[in-house]
């Protein structure tokens, strides 16, 4: 129950406990006493709905203000993450090799992949000056060029050549855009030093030495502005955002922005005083804290005049810089739109306490009978209230409950107070199964450890925390990026942690492709020079037992064992043969492929090793509806088989084989599953399955290159492959499935129809 709800139920029970024995008094008694005790019920009753309409107004503006404290937290959110997610993908692009050693081949077309990831975070363009710092490198759309540096620019080139400054990122402060004649487009700049650290096949070493810098222009006017103008705050609030230095980012106002808000308003309306927006810009939010105040404006959506406003405001801290830079999203709106809404209730009650003072003053029972009257319509208009203010609620309700993202409260000890419609069924849980419960009914260990640990140490340093952590719901496991914020009472004090989940495992999963085809890359380059070195040893051991054995007699011991050693001598070059085959890259060619006649193919291959290993196949639903991929038929055969005779390795003894292809996400994706009831990969292998060289077979019985060139491929390929699979511990059906996915063709003008 809010506070209006025990306000409201606590005076009503009141009055009606007080007029009942009133009225029995008046009906016993002379009506010589009804004047003096009317006087008093009038006192009793002006002053009581003096207090009542007081205390509504503050429940009110307060509940509408913690409305627009939620909007601005939720932007100030958005935008930091955005800015922090374009500096993550500079960090990521300067680790890559064709980067760090300026591959003139690779260049052009890593800078223009990184630029249509960082585009969504509001690029203008991306540079990359070389170590000399004489010429720049720029992508901006689909063009590459090489141009002379700009001179700005060295000053970020200067300062990455430090050697201390190599894993940091240094941003500049914000500025309008030259070329924009209104001076309302602002950017800013964020550089990040290139450092030859990486390696692959053409530098299997890393040197270590300094080559280059990267620098994006972000449009921060028009990234705040997409995530901030569609904020409204009542029927005519909104939201504006300064930098650390007071300048207007984003205003409703077009002529606001780039403008100092500390002058900017005094010159708009000279005649009134900003002393107060002015001192909470200055102590409140440039500083970076929270909170929600009133102020006074001198215009509202171009009507001038002096109007108070009510405003909240969160900050947007942006860390991991060389400098860390606060900004700061405020909400505003009218107090009169907080005050229309209880402005027909003061006049209402105003008037009927007139007619009361009337009747009161005119007689006895009439009156008594009267104030009853009143008291019982007071209690229909202030329940017609409380029906308003559920609906404000509700509102408030609907924009958490909408959110796509897990927005929860917390106690010191971990006991959730509340969860919204999303969380409870990412969690697979009701609400009732959540709220009330502990933290560590919840999650399991060590996830729940350490949440309660970053909770204590909110509630101790008094400041929010974010945290990435892996929770297990059912049999998936998923990534959240969690931010931990103090909710406050009136007297300042943390009485529950509102937490904000954002489910980001499909973003883990890409910077796992990316490290698994880096880690390729580097093997492979490992794996033939390591080939090679041993094939010209293993070359001369065959030839000079080759050599030996025309000279020994065939029925001979000599000749037993010059023969075990020519044998071992081909399961070696067997080995090495494999090696250069994961090493080497043989020519890529594409075509349209039909998966269903790939996997048929595969299987006729197969058929008698699955015949005399006991292998049935269980499921074999290829889509008759299966669009056509982009690839290589041998290659993606290749993938099939690798995968397929591991699933009859793991099936000992025999077992089922299941094969579903089907069209995914309306015909843009082919999904493959491969599926066996063999015994499943322990937990400890399941990390290295992709690993090169990795294997869990017995020694002959396979190489550890399998699945690293399978992956190889279907990376190539511009695919995904994942498993899911359970033990004998985990489930009482153990298996793997192996789940392939493949960019499908296009059907342009009957493509689809031509297959491999």
């Amino acid at each position: 129950m809010n506070p209006f709800d025990r306000s409201f139920n606590s005076s009503a029970s009141g009055w009606l406990f007080f007029f009942k024995p009133l009225h029995k008094y008046f009906s016993k008694h002379p009506i010589r006493k009804t004047v003096i005790i009317a006087a008093v019920l009038l006192a009793i009753v002006l002053l009581s709905g003096w207090q009542f309409m007081a205390k509504v107004k503050e429940v009110v503006t307060d509940d509408f203000n913690q409305q627009q404290l939620v909007l601005a937290r939720h932007a100030a959110e958005q935008i930091k993450n955005h800015v922090d997610t374009a500096r993550k993908e500079l960090v990521l692009l300067a680790l890559s090799p064709s980067i760090q050693y300026y591959e003139k081949s690779f260049l052009p077309k890593r800078m223009q992949i990184a630029f249509s990831s960082l585009k969504q975070e509001g690029a203008l363009e991306l540079r990359y000056l070389d170590a000399t710092g004489q010429r720049t490198y720029t992508v901006s759309g689909a063009q590459f060029d090489n141009v002379q540096s700009d001179p700005e620019d060295l000053k970020f080139h200067h300062w990455a050549k430090d050697n201390m400054k190599r894993y940091g990122t240094l941003a500049s402060e914000v500025y309008p855009l030259p070329q924009e004649p209104d001076g309302q487009k602002l950017v800013m700049k964020i550089a990040v030093p290139v450092w030859q650290v990486s390696v692959d096949d053409s530098h299997p070493v890393a040197t270590g030495k300094f080559s280059g810098t990267i620098v994006i222009i972000m449009d921060v006017t028009s990234l705040i502005q997409n995530l901030t103008a569609g904020i409204k705050s009542g029927k005519t609030g909104y939201a504006w955002v300064i930098d650390s230095n007071g300048t207007f980012l984003y205003h409703i106002e077009k002529s606001l922005i780039g403008r100092n808000a500390f002058e900017a308003r005094k010159e708009k309306v000279s005649t009134i005083s900003f002393a107060r927006i002015n001192e909470i810009q200055k102590k409140m939010m440039l500083t970076g804290k929270e909170g929600t105040s009133w102020y006074v404006s001198g215009w509202h959506r171009g009507k001038e005049g002096t109007i108070k406003k009510l405003i909240a405001y969160s900050p947007i801290v942006l860390t991991d810089l060389a400098e860390t830079r606060t900004w700061s999203v405020a909400v505003v709106a009218p107090v009169s739109e907080v005050e229309g809404a209880i402005h027909g209730i003061q006049i209402r009650q105003f008037m009927m306490q007139g007619v009361l003072i009337f009747i009161i003053l005119g007689g006895s029972l009439t009156v008594i009978s009267l104030m009853v009257r009143w008291s019982s319509s007071l209690q229909q208009e202030v329940s017609r209230q409380t029906k308003e203010l559920m609906k404000s609620e509700q509102r408030y309700r609907s924009l958490i409950e909408n959110a796509e993202d897990i927005i929860f409260t917390i106690d010191r000890d971990g006991n959730l107070a509340s969860i919204n419609t999303y969380g409870a069924k990412l969690l697979n849980r009701s609400e009732d199964q959540i709220i009330g419960h502990n933290i560590t009914e919840i999650f399991s260990w060590p996830t729940a450890e350490m949440l309660l640990q970053t909770i204590k140490e909110v509630y101790d340093i008094k400041r929010g925390r974010q945290v990435t952590h892996l929770i297990r719901v059912g049999e998936k496991d998923i990534w959240l990026n969690t931010n931990f914020r103090r909710l406050l009472d009136d007297a300042g004090n943390i009485y529950a942690i509102l937490g904000i989940s954002r489910n980001i495992t499909e973003r883990k999963k890409m910077e796992e492709q990316g490290y698994y085809t880096e880690k390729l890359a580097s093997m492979g380059t490992l794996a033939a020079g390591v080939a090679h070195e041993i094939n010209n040893p293993l070359a001369i051991i065959l030839g000079f037992t080759d050599m030996l054995l025309e000279k020994t007699p065939p029925d001979s011991e000599s000749h037993d064992i010059l023969k075990t050693i020519e044998g071992q001598g081909h399961k070696a070059k067997k080995v090495v043969d494999n090696l250069l085959t994961f090493a080497r890259t043989k020519e890529h060619t594409e075509t349209s492929v039909d998966i269903n006649k790939n996997i048929t193919e595969v299987l006729t291959v197969l058929g008698n090793n699955l015949l005399v290993r006991k292998v049935a196949i269980n499921t074999l639903d290829l889509g008759s509806d299966l669009p056509p991929v982009k690839g290589d038929p041998d290659e993606l055969q290749q993938v099939f088989l690798n995968i397929i005779n591991n699933a009859v390795y793991a099936m000992k003894g025999g077992g089922k084989l299941s094969i579903i292809t089907s069209p995914a996400e309306d015909g843009k994706w082919v999904e493959i599953r491969i599926s066996d009831t063999g015994s499943g990969i322990r937990k400890e292998h399941r990390k290295n399955i992709f690993d090169p060289l990795f294997t869990t077979k017995k020694v002959g019985d396979g190489t550890g290159l399998g699945l690293s060139v399978s992956y190889g491929i279907i990376t190539r390929h511009r695919g995904t492959i994942a498993f899911d699979t359970k033990t004998a511990d985990e489930s009482e059906t153990p298996g793997t499935t192996f789940i392939i996915t493949l960019p499908a063709m296009p059907d342009i003008k009957g493509l689809r129809g031509k297959t491999a």
